[in-house]
């Protein structure tokens, strides 16, 4: 399988805090990459370099063929290939689920409101939201908003999908509908990186689990080293996570 993400060596500092310190690790075309570990271990930090949104101290970052740590990078051309969803949804209070997703292919692909328009379609009915096209953010639960949100992502058509922790501000009812979206989007192939804290989804949808820990990538593995860790830290991690 071809390498679609890689970390070499990344560092990140801010301030005298240094948050990432030499992060290395590679996600093959299809993989489904789950980031697990305490908070301000560095998780967060490293997704966040992936789409640029943080700028690398040390290290290369090379996604999709992007050399993400280069000064030079194509900022456009990156964000049409690597989608991202947030805890917060972000969407635009004034503008219907149709208008928030179109936004992105009109202004940044370039195309026309037809070709959008169908885009959009497709991915509603993905995310089991097609009955809510003309809705506004406010008239959605938490839930319907994180989903539009991933729909958004996807009607750029990226090769990669990032998440970082979308379900920590709901409800476990709707954490469920978002989690199942996302396992549905695994299973027709598309590469994800996600940072999350649900460990029981993570040991059943992700190829390999990352467990980060001070800054470092401190255990790999599949889904079985969360009920077989190798380290203290993860043991450590696990027992007071479940």
């Amino acid at each position: 399988m071809s390498t679609v993400v890689e970390l070499r060596d990344v560092h990140k500092r801010f301030g005298a805090n240094s948050v990432l310190k030499g992060v290395s690790f590679e996600v093959s075309k299809g993989q489904v990459i789950a980031i697990i570990g305490r908070s301000g271990s560095g998780k967060s930090t490293a997704l966040r370099c992936i789409d640029r949104l943080e700028i690398v101290d040390r290290g290369e970052i090379i996604v999709c063929g992007h050399r993400v740590h280069s000064p030079d990078i194509n900022l456009r051309k990156l964000r049409t290939d690597v989608g991202i969803v947030f805890q917060s949804y972000n969407l635009f209070p004034h503008l219907t689920v149709e208008q928030n997703i179109m936004l992105a292919p009109c202004a940044a692909k370039r195309l026309s409101k037809a070709d959008a328009k169908a885009i959009c379609e497709r991915v509603l009915r993905q995310v089991g939201l097609a009955e809510k096209s003309q809705a506004y953010p406010e008239q959605l639960s938490g839930g319907q908003q994180q989903r539009v949100a991933i729909a958004r992502s996807l009607a750029m058509e990226p090769q990669v999908m990032l998440f970082d922790e979308v379900t920590s501000a709901l409800d476990p009812q709707l954490t469920g509908e978002v989690l199942k979206v996302i396992e549905e989007l695994a299973a027709t192939g598309m590469t994800m990186v996600l940072v999350t804290h649900e460990m029981a989804f993570a040991a059943k949808v992700a190829d390999v689990v990352i467990f980060m820990h001070e800054g470092r990538v401190w255990e790999t593995g599949s889904g079985a080293m969360l009920t077989n860790p190798q380290t203290t830290e993860l043991q450590f991690f696990i027992g007071h996570a479940l």
